[in-house]
């Protein structure tokens, strides 16, 4: 599905790429398991020179030079479960399409520090996926991070209460540092993206 509209005097926040990282606003929020999206925006931020800010009331947003092209760099003000109204917005301001936009976020279902690169897909039943399906389509650059799947007496949990406490936690020890690490592999990985291509990040930073 193709979404790209411009505005009589161009887009607001003119860019060659849209860089979406999905997480929950607020400082309680800001070292939980579920805004290690959020970490890889802030990371690629950094090195592209700029600083996304609050801008309306949907998110924050920020453009700067990366690998030679514009990138604007979102952190949506809404929650995760709701995050394709900010999406919707950020293509409307940066005249970006589907294609050339790339949404980082965590995934239950795969190990603490994994990184997963593909272009377009499903939304794997995270609902931050559904939400931005339902307003724009699905046919964007996906950059997942592992923070797995909580245990509860001794095996995997899908209980909704002890999911929650999970994803809404901090990581520390050895899971904060596997996480720190694919937040640095991420934001390699979305330069490589925009230079090189998906297949080439994915063959180079896909890990288990």
């Amino acid at each position: 599905m193709a979404f790209k509209k411009v505005f009589g005097g161009g887009p607001r926040f003119a860019a060659d790429w849209l860089v979406v990282g999905l997480g929950n606003p607020g400082e309680a929020y800001a070292r939980n398991r579920h805004n290690v999206g959020f970490w890889v925006v802030n990371e690629v931020a950094k090195r592209a020179g700029t600083q996304p800010k609050a801008t309306g009331s949907l998110m924050a947003i920020g453009v700067g030079a990366l690998a030679g092209q514009k990138v604007a760099l979102v952190k949506p003000k809404t929650f995760v479960n709701v995050s394709g109204k900010a999406v919707a917005q950020a293509l409307q301001w940066t005249g970006c399409d589907l294609p050339h936009t790339i949404v980082v976020y965590d995934e239950l279902d795969m190990a603490p520090g994994a990184l997963r690169i593909r272009a377009g897909g499903g939304h794997g039943g995270h609902n931050g996926l559904k939400s931005i399906g339902a307003s724009v389509g699905l046919d964007f650059v996906r950059v997942r991070i592992g923070i797995g799947r909580p245990v509860a007496g001794g095996e995997p949990s899908w209980e909704p209460d002890v999911v929650a406490d999970w994803v809404l936690g901090n990581p520390y020890g050895e899971d904060k540092r596997l996480l720190d690490e694919a937040t640095t592999l991420a934001a390699d990985a979305i330069e490589a993206i925009m230079t090189e291509g998906v297949e080439v990040a994915g063959n180079r930073f896909n890990r288990k």
